[in-house]
């Protein structure tokens, strides 16, 4: 991965040369709608409140926890025994993302969700929350950061998330077998070229026109970088959007010409 250095260098890089968040001189009328009614939606729901509780619960939780990454690793911790607290601070995804998640459930009212990465299910939580009328199938790869995620969703009687544990290549194409369409996808789960590049085409044979799919840490390493480029080149991606710390992919097939912003946020 990049260095602490190397990604603020590139974050002012990004920061820089994007558009500005108000949709101003955004020529696209469905990427103007996204920044003024999902992006920028200063709503506090109730269910952030719920969320972020659990949050707070996680980053003082001192239990200690044996892991086993599928993924590339952790850029904080480097044993397989670990402190919840820990996997909170290193992992959780930023308040910030985590509700704009929601809004994107909420606003675009996706058929069915799929989560890479649970983690200790508070991005889960929001996704869920967002979009209750449907169900959320989140997979995680370590048995027990999964079975406290399974413990949050209880907590919050969240009842349209279905929990699978394993080793992605196992579980995604598993998954698949038994439901045919994805309408929302947030990949957080391994940050290697190869993985998300195969994940990404696992999720494209099962999406249609209104499917959307979201890449976290797109800018973490070169090789997530590489992955980006390469998604954003696919003759079935019409639409990116670069909020610096995740990728949001379009399919739609009405947009004639690619379109792709970088937009602060």
């Amino acid at each position: 991965m990049y260095s602490a250095f190397q990604i603020a260098k590139k974050y002012l890089q990004y920061y820089f040369s994007a558009s500005n968040g108000n949709g101003h001189g955004v020529h696209s009328p469905f990427v103007f709608e996204f920044i003024k009614f999902v992006m920028n939606d200063e709503t506090v729901y109730p269910e952030y409140e719920k969320a972020e509780a659990v949050r707070r619960q996680m980053l003082r939780d001192q239990r200690s926890i044996e892991v086993r990454d599928f993924g590339a690793g952790s850029a904080v911790i480097k044993t397989n025994t670990r402190v919840v607290s820990k996997i909170a601070a290193s992992s959780l995804k930023a308040k910030k993302f985590a509700q704009l998640l929601y809004r994107m459930a909420a606003y675009y009212k996706p058929q069915m969700m799929i989560e890479l990465g649970t983690s200790l299910g508070v991005t889960s939580a929001y996704l869920a929350a967002g979009n209750p009328s449907t169900t959320l199938y989140t997979l995680e790869g370590a048995p027990e950061i999964a079975k406290i995620a399974q413990q949050n969703f209880h907590a919050l009687s969240l009842k349209n998330i279905e929990l699978i544990t394993g080793d992605f290549a196992v579980t995604l194409p598993q998954l698949f077998a038994s439901i045919q369409q994805t309408g929302l996808a947030f990949v957080d789960g391994n940050h290697r070229k190869l993985p998300t590049l195969q994940y990404f085409g696992l999720l494209l044979r099962h999406s249609d026109d209104n499917t959307i799919l979201i890449f976290d840490d797109i800018h973490w390493s070169a090789e997530m970088e590489e992955a980006w480029a390469e998604i954003k080149s696919h003759n079935a991606v019409t639409l990116t959007i670069d909020l610096f710390f995740i990728g949001i992919v379009f399919l739609r097939k009405d947009f004639k010409v690619k379109q792709h912003f970088s937009i602060r946020f």
